[in-house]
């Protein structure tokens, strides 16, 4: 009968020992990342230029739209393109400041010409429950 608290206080302590271990930090940036988000990059990009054109439209109106987000929408593939031919060919090493991290300037939300790590979605996402939502916060 006293075996068993034992038996319990072992299992407890064994638990939190091994719920300690963990992966370091720069393990979900890795070479293969790298690669399939140049690839993603590549045969993906053209869609900013149909996400910017959306953007511009929703904040400044279809005359700026088809001006302006045309434009930015345009640059914003080109720029796509070659950080993802950049990113196949040098993807075993780590060519940003020692990591396998994008080479360009996040998507921070108060700033409008950062880039999400790989292009944007267009149409039906899987992760979202049941539809989404077209309309773009300003």
């Amino acid at each position: 009968m006293k075996a068993l608290p034992i038996l319990l206080c072992a299992l407890a302590s064994a638990g939190i020992a091994l719920a300690d271990i963990q992966a370091p930090p720069a393990s979900d940036q890795g070479p293969t990342r790298k690669l399939g988000r140049g690839l993603s990059n590549v045969l993906f990009g053209p869609a900013e230029l149909i996400d910017s054109m959306t953007a511009v439209n929703y904040s400044e109106g279809n005359s700026a739209a088809f001006g302006y987000g045309l434009v930015r929408g345009v640059g914003r593939s080109f720029a796509r393109l070659g950080y993802g031919i950049y990113e196949i060919v040098l993807f075993p090493f780590p060519t940003q400041k020692g990591t396998y991290k994008p080479p360009y300037k996040s998507d921070v939300p108060w700033i409008n010409s950062g880039y999400q790590e790989f292009p944007p979605e267009l149409g039906w996402e899987s992760r979202f429950d049941y539809v989404r939502d077209n309309m773009r916060s300003p």
